[in-house]
């Protein structure tokens, strides 16, 4: 029997039928073998990389609470028009949650598991939505003696990924940033990192509320693309840095489109050369997130030499390697309460998630309503 007969954790289904089901069910957490740890999940936040697999296919407006096969359960329908986009997915259970903190609970012999036992570490992996995780104790880094699991809880996807944005502007011979939806908890600390490491940030927002955040932490090219001058005020702050690398949360729509022109236009202020191909200044934004999932929509005015295209994490990280991925982990939990700190606007629980009303909450991704999972609440 196992010594955690209580153990719980989340699945999301999507079925043939045409349903989104996020269920609670039972977990029978394995022995941990010579080299692993069994960690009880403390802290998992909901990042909206999670909810691309927790309700991206859900009409939220349909959501109910059922019982599917003996579980507690969350339903909502998924469109007509989006069954298909869902279907490599069709009828698999699947297991959630890309990141978290918790205290090890039960250790492998080795003694580097050993070492572990009642530490509190930060850990990466996927299906993080239960109330315990094993773990190899190699992938498990420990916070310091006293600091709670939530200072643990976000140190991996958006940490690591604004420590990538930079990595990429360096290793591509860029020497400024832009950054859409830049107020969100990645924006602030992106914001935050190219404060201390002296890069310039020119960081796109949509309301005064949004900018605010960012001008109070620091920031002096912060626009408002809501404003009737976003273009011109996005001309003169690239043309005043230089910036020629965007980052684009929005994917869909004209966003990028908007980018290279406003590049292509003060690359002209800054005095480059031009052809008829446009100037011969390199311009680049990179989608990594689909706030709009719409058509990704470019016009003319760009000039030649731009490109579009895709950055994901966990290809990043491959591409640096493992000696500068530890770098940027132990960096992370370093500045967990500096650059990458994250607030939260509630705590739940698992059941928490299955709850209608709670669900409608924590997929709106708000900005400043970042929401803590606690699986052991």
């Amino acid at each position: 029997m196992s010594q955690f007969p209580d153990a719980k954790q989340l699945f999301t289904t999507v079925t043939e039928d045409g349903k989104s089901i996020l269920s609670i069910e039972p977990y029978a957490v394995p022995e941990p073998k010579e080299h692993e740890v069994v960690v009880r999940m403390e802290a998992v936040p909901i990042n909206p990389s999670d909810l691309g697999l927790l309700t991206a296919a859900a009409n939220m407006d349909t959501v109910r609470s059922e019982t599917v096969d003996g579980h507690p359960a969350l339903v909502a329908d998924v469109d007509a028009a989006m069954q298909p986009f869902f279907k490599g997915r069709a009828g698999k259970k699947m297991a959630a949650g890309n990141e978290g903190a918790g205290t090890v609970v039960a250790a492998g012999s080795s003694d580097a598991a050993q070492a572990l036992m009642g530490k509190v570490v930060t850990i990466v992996g996927g299906e993080m939505y239960r109330t315990h995780r094993v773990m190899p104790a190699m992938m498990c880094v420990p916070l310091p003696e006293g600091a709670p699991a939530k200072e643990g809880a976000s140190l991996f996807v958006n940490p690591m990924t604004a420590q990538g944005f930079v990595n990429t502007m360096r290793a591509e011979g860029h020497e400024a940033l832009v950054h859409t939806a830049a107020a969100s908890n990645l924006g602030q600390m992106l914001a935050k990192l190219c404060l201390k490491e002296g890069i310039d940030l020119v960081a796109i927002v949509r309301s005064d509320e949004q900018k605010k955040i960012l001008t109070d932490i620091g920031l002096t090219h912060v626009i408002d693309s809501s404003k009737d001058d976003f273009m011109e005020q996005l001309i003169a702050a690239l043309a005043e840095t230089g910036a020629t690398l965007g980052f684009d949360a929005i994917g869909g729509g004209k966003m990028a489109s908007y980018i290279l022109t406003a590049m292509e236009k003060a690359a002209a202020v800054r005095g480059a050369e031009f052809s008829v191909y446009g100037s011969t200044v390199n311009k680049q934004v990179y989608i990594y997130g689909r706030l709009d999932t719409g058509e990704t929509i470019l016009g003319g005015g760009l000039g030649l030499y731009w490109g579009v295209g895709g950055w994901l994490l966990t290809p990043h990280l491959e591409k640096v390697g493992g000696e500068r991925m530890m770098e940027m982990r132990m960096y992370t939990v370093e500045e967990r309460n500096g650059i990458f700190n994250s607030d939260y606007s509630s705590e739940i629980s698992l059941m928490d998630m299955i709850d209608p009303e709670i669900a409608k909450g924590y997929e709106k991704k708000a900005t400043g309503e970042k929401v803590l999972v606690n699986p052991s609440m």
